[in-house]
């Protein structure tokens, strides 16, 4: 017989954050959080996502033990703005056991029927800032610190339990070797004169932070027109900048100004911290932040986070000029492979932006989504 149980104490979450490094414990390819970080990221008295997000918790028992755990989610912001009757359900993990994921999913159902809601859909996070998708390719590679990993037969469940795909996303990764500064070298320096244009680069996080907010604001103005966007909020800005910002290398944020110190581009790259966090095993504490802090200057592997151009310099190629900066940054550093975030799948322009690299697909996920009225 299966128990779901919704966390409420300190001691719950905890458990809720750690039960994945019981299912996960023998995989080479799964990346844990910071257990300290991860359960600060689900308190709605100090993440700013509860502001605008109602969530519940739950976990699965089996004989007393814990066999799975799921997020209810309601994005209010997105059911009232948007107009989209969605459920969301995030932090999706179980054993191989089909009562219990739909168990599990039972809870998210019950949740979004409250409310008056017309569908479900997963996994996915609080806000589009958040991880998303369960992975349907790509077991036999590393996970990134914003992904979330999974063993293959997640998949299966939801499918078994009337899911379908709702939405795809693609995983690309290229050899910096691909990178030939002949492609955007001498377009950079023709686009910064035709436009007025100054880049701007960093090599200490206090030089970043008076930028963030503005960088955060053009954000915001730059992918304002996606369906599925929601404007990032001052209690998110401040709560990203203590959570994040001190966690990229400097050198690897560069902007872009105008003639007039406007912001008008960014771009965001993560070193990997991947093979850091499997060292840590969850803590920071005596030897992990040894691990991070090393990955963090030293890694040789860069993550391309984001990239932010304000909607009047949008296909002007001003991401010749982001290139330019990346590049010099990096070929000192030796970095040997460049992994981009998911993308999805109908983003052609994006893809086209990078396919001077021949990158290659190492990764594909999916949401899955299903009615609330034809139930599990």
């Amino acid at each position: 017989m299966i128990e779901i149980k919704e966390v409420i104490s300190k001691r719950e979450f905890e458990k809720f954050v750690k039960f994945p490094f019981k299912i996960y414990k023998d995989s080479k390819y799964w990346v844990p959080p910071i257990i300290k970080d991860e359960i600060e990221s689900l308190d709605k008295t100090k993440n700013p996502a509860f502001n605008t997000a109602e969530v519940k918790f739950y976990l699965a028992y089996k004989n007393n033990t814990i066999v799975g755990r799921v997020a209810a989610i309601i994005n209010w912001d997105e059911v009232k703005t948007q107009q989209k009757s969605k459920v969301r359900f995030g932090w999706f993990d179980f054993i191989d056991d089909i009562e219990v994921s739909k168990a599990l999913l039972n809870k998210v159902f019950e949740f979004g029927k409250e409310h008056n809601l017309e569908y479900a859909e997963g996994p996915m996070g609080f806000s589009n800032l958040d991880k998303v998708g369960v992975l349907i390719e790509g077991f036999d590679h590393i996970g990134t610190m914003i992904t979330w990993y999974n063993h293959p037969y997640y998949k299966d469940h939801l499918e078994k339990l009337g899911f379908v795909v709702e939405k795809q996303y693609l995983e690309h990764k290229f050899p910096f070797s691909n990178v030939n500064p002949e492609f955007f070298q001498k377009a950079q320096a023709l686009i910064k004169k035709r436009y007025n244009l100054k880049e701007i680069n960093f090599t200490k996080t206090s030089e970043v932070m008076p930028y963030a907010d503005r960088m955060f604001d053009l954000f915001n103005q730059s992918y304002s027109k996606l369906a599925s966007f929601t404007a990032i909020t001052e209690a998110q800005k401040a709560y990203f900048k203590k959570k994040y910002i001190s966690f990229i290398n400097p050198e690897y944020i560069k902007y872009i100004e105008d003639k007039n110190n406007n912001l008008i581009a960014f771009g965001i790259v993560m070193p990997s911290y991947s093979e850091a966090l499997q060292k840590a095993k969850g803590k920071l504490w005596p030897f992990g932040i040894f691990h991070l802090l090393k990955a963090r200057k030293h890694s040789k592997n860069a993550i391309f986070y984001l990239i932010g151009i304000h909607p009047d310099y949008q296909n002007k190629g001003i991401t010749a000029i982001l290139f330019n900066e990346y590049y010099k940054a990096m070929a000192p550093k030796g970095i040997k492979e460049c992994i981009r975030t998911p993308e999805l799948i109908e983003n052609t322009a994006i893809q086209n932006m990078w396919k001077h690299f021949n990158p290659v697909v190492y990764k594909r996920r999916n949401t899955y989504k299903k009615p609330l009225t034809k139930g599990l």
